[in-house]
């Protein structure tokens, strides 16, 4: 099972079908909707946007088409493993592929990424295997993949933390003449925390190729976005003298043209920018989560008609960007990524109780040691020497 996407990562000739201007509407009251950055609407049709525009070929369409489909169920995959007992816990990206396979394909080679936790698109995006994602929620491993093999960081569950390793990272670069970004993802939720304002701080002061990529889904876990903020989250960034842009965070076009813009000013030495990718969280937080304890459903149908792989399936059905044939073997595929997922996460290996020390420092640590011998005597203190 290969996780290579035909998604091409530069665009080559103008789609077919007329394209109409979109007009911003701005936010006046209760349930009006944002002015954002979009390209797709929900319906399907594509539009134009004065300052964020992309052309994309038929192939790179269904490229993107196919990473969001297959990301999507592997998401699935994950949710129902969690639930027979075969992974401790899961956070669902459900609806939040277009912000991730979007951004995600906007990347060069050489940029380099610091996810969060729920950034499994991302990491599809970027070549690692999705197997991989899953033995840290099985707890049989601290990550399963090699950060320098893909520049992707390994997911981090402090929230905001990884905004500070991104900026730190981007400082470096930018003193090492590369001209490389960096790509910061958190939530909406985390942007509350001191470490991510301490970031924009950093970045902005040393001009940093750093891009902040905000997943606005709507719930900081049962906490509404309304009472997390009293302007929009992509005007935080004025304030530390960067732009900031709010995307249609469930339209893959819009998500890919604005990130790719954002990294291409980075890489110029203009610094850093904020992404705010308006999207919904679908699903629980995490599979520990109930949110039908704090959410209405009329809410989340609401955000259903928004579904982003049914919006460009609905466009490239429309201009002819895909066939029957199309549709039938990416559900064969993703009938066999099913597969293979559940197969690898039961075949996984337990590993040796020491194990869980090491590879923790490069070069070890007094503290590590120390609690190597701490649970080395814990287990020695059971019949057989290993409790069970």
């Amino acid at each position: 099972m290969t996780v290579e996407s035909t998604a091409a990562r530069k665009t080559t000739r103008r789609s077919s079908g007329t394209k109409r201007t979109a007009s911003a509407s701005v936010k006046k009251g209760p349930g009006a909707e944002p002015e954002l950055v979009q390209l797709l609407t929900p319906e399907g049709e594509r539009v134009q946007h004065p300052d964020y525009d992309i052309d994309l070929s038929a192939d790179e369409l269904r490229g993107l088409y196919r990473d969001m489909v297959l990301t999507r169920r592997f998401d699935a995959e994950a949710t129902a493993l969690q639930r027979q007992g075969e992974l401790g816990l899961w956070a669902s990206l459900l609806g939040q592929e277009a912000a991730q396979i979007g951004s995600g394909r906007a990347l060069r080679d050489d940029d380099y990424v610091f996810p969060t936790y729920r950034e499994h698109g991302v990491a599809w995006c970027r070549g690692v295997d999705p197997t991989n994602l899953l033995g840290m929620f099985r707890g049989v491993n601290h990550g399963g993949w090699d950060p320098s093999s893909n520049n992707f960081h390994l997911y981090t569950i402090v929230l905001g933390s990884q905004t500070l390793h991104a900026t730190g990272y981007a400082m470096g670069i930018a003193k090492d003449g590369a001209d490389s970004a960096v790509l910061a993802y958190f939530g909406d939720g985390a942007s509350s925390q001191g470490d991510v304002n301490e970031s924009f701080v950093f970045s902005a002061v040393y001009n940093a190729p750093v891009v902040f990529f905000c997943q606005n889904n709507q719930w900081a876990i049962s906490e509404p976005i309304e009472k997390q903020t009293r302007v929009p989250l992509y005007q935080r960034a004025r304030g530390f003298g960067f732009p900031g842009v709010r995307v249609d965070g469930n339209d893959v076009l819009a998500c890919l043209a604005v990130t790719r813009s954002a990294l291409e000013r980075a890489r110029r030495g203009e610094g850093p920018t904020l992404i705010e990718a308006f999207t919904y969280r679908m699903a629980a937080h995490t599979t520990s989560d109930d949110p039908t304890r704090y959410r209405r459903d009329t809410e989340r149908e609401a955000w259903e008609a928004k579904d982003p792989i049914l919006r460009l399936k609905a466009y490239m059905e429309n201009e002819g960007h895909a066939d029957a044939a199309f549709f039938e073997e990416l559900e064969a595929e993703s009938e066999a990524l099913g597969k293979h997922v559940r197969e690898v996460v039961r075949a996984m290996p337990v590993p040796e109780h020491m194990a869980m020390f090491d590879n923790v420092y490069a070069d070890g640590h007094a503290l590590v040691d120390e609690e190597r011998a701490q649970y080395a005597d814990y287990q020695a203190s059971f019949a057989g020497g290993e409790a069970e």
